[in-house]
């Protein structure tokens, strides 16, 4: 175990060993499935983000913003319908819950995070005080977070639940968001809600036993001075059990941070970052590839985000019939393929101790990893050279850090390595593609 002073817990090792996670979003929102694919929280100014909000999950909220693009929408492509109905057209009718989980798998995931009930207030399951609204009466009419359970356990990989504790726009009815600097106008704070709210997080904890127990929004004042107590029924009951950083300061094992939102956290002892494959968590059919991550683009983030030190919760935003949108399971595909031959360099590894070696961006693109045996050199955009010659690279490392007489390339082509002045010089076929390949030295 590792310790985080945070909380003066130790953090399971098999969290800090996971290093990939995946995320599911996943609700009445995924029937209309629009937003405006406008970028990344963080890199879009606060004063266009709610107008124009990105993720669909958030869809109920925005087309109450009036002149919003989403509410227009809203009104010449569903009527203006109310947003309940949608729980009613979703159906779920072709959902298979272990073919996600073996794609998951497969793409190197250790643990999945559904969303067991997202702002919009419907639960995934026949959660209390929530009568029929839920998708065990309603909708789907069936327990989607234990069938999600069932088959993440039965693949091995372990099961996380989030929950939107500090918003609710149906049992904590308040007007929209329309601005972050306004956010907690949105958010309901009085004991009545916090009680709702409380006992529907005990029933996931008796329900599901979570590993990752993941909050979101923060949560209602009125019921702070209780978390104290849950988290202890939670560890008790979850001996291996994380909690995340979104309960408004109270406790975390891990802090967050999003899309480009919280940059800060990733400094911590133990960090996750989280983003969609596109711009939204909930799926968009607005979104094309030019809003997407490729395949390429995944691993050299989660490559990047392993490198320092943090997880990659990366989501998934399933359609409204329950089948992964095509462009989304091409990007784990992709993934899996490079997992394949590459796990070794990524699960249960960690970063190089500062000073080691430094990560490059400009021409070659470099990144490092390290387990007690080996020092992994994820290397991608290396020129090839003249007519058709191997690419040739320096890795600029601490002198003594990497034998050269060890180096081997995980996917198993041949690789030539040997000191030079300036660091190892390594030379090699097809490292010129912006897929990275990961060579491995024997730690000194």
């Amino acid at each position: 175990m590792n310790e985080f002073p945070l909380s003066g817990r130790l953090v399971p090792e098999w969290f800090t060993n996971a290093k990939f996670g995946i995320f599911i979003h996943w609700g009445a929102y995924s029937v209309p499935a629009w937003a405006e694919p406008i970028g990344a929280l963080g890199d879009v100014d606060p004063d266009v983000w709610f107008k124009h909000n990105p993720y669909a999950e958030w869809y109920w909220n925005t087309i109450q913003i009036e002149g919003s693009p989403a509410q227009e929408h809203h009104r010449t492509g569903h009527g203006g319908r109310p947003y309940d109905e949608f729980l009613d057209a979703w159906k779920a009718e072709l959902f298979d819950p272990a073919d996600w989980v073996e794609l998951f798998a497969r793409a190197g995931a250790r643990y999945v995070v559904p969303t067991t009930k997202h702002h919009d207030g419907i639960a995934l399951w026949d959660a209390p005080g929530t009568g029929t609204r839920n998708t065990v009466h309603r909708g789907p009419r069936r327990d989607l977070i234990a069938d999600l359970a069932d088959a993440v356990r039965a693949r091995d990989l372990r099961f996380g639940v989030y929950y939107s504790g500090g918003i609710d726009w149906y049992a904590g009815r308040r007007d929209p968001v329309l601005h972050e600097d306004r956010m907690d106008d949105g958010r309901p704070h009085e004991a009545a809600y916090a009680a709702y709210a409380h006992r529907q997080v005990l029933d996931l904890i008796e329900r599901y036993h979570p590993a990752v127990l993941w909050n979101d929004m923060g949560w209602p004042r009125a019921g702070r001075a209780e978390l104290p107590e849950l988290f202890s029924h939670y560890y008790a009951t979850v001996p291996e059990g994380v909690v995340n950083d979104r309960w408004d300061s109270a406790h975390a094992d891990y802090l967050t941070s999003e899309y480009e939102l919280d940059r800060a956290n990733e400094g911590a002892a133990c960090w996750e970052n989280t983003r969609g494959i596109g711009f939204s968590f909930g799926y968009n059919q607005v979104e094309g590839p030019e809003h997407m991550l490729d395949p390429a683009g995944a691993v050299r983030l989660l490559v990047d985000v392993v490198s320092r030190g943090g997880n990659l919760l990366l989501n998934v935003g399933p359609k409204a019939d329950g089948t992964l949108p095509q462009e989304q399971r091409a990007v784990l595909e992709g993934m899996a393929s490079w997992m394949a031959c590459h796990s070794e360099a990524v699960h249960a590894t960690r970063p190089l101790e500062p000073g080691s070696a430094d990560p490059q961006d400009g021409g070659p693109w470099v990144r490092w990893t390290r387990d007690e045996r080996h020092v992994y050199a994820f290397v991608a955009d290396v020129p090839d050279g003249a007519d058709g010659a191997d690419g040739h690279i320096v890795l600029k490392a601490r002198p003594g850090l990497l034998d050269p007489d060890t180096a081997e390339r995980l996917d198993g082509q041949p690789v030539k390595a040997e000191s030079g002045p300036e660091g190892v010089h390594v030379t090699s076929g097809g490292l010129d593609t912006p897929l990275p390949t990961a060579i491995r030295f024997a730690a000194r």
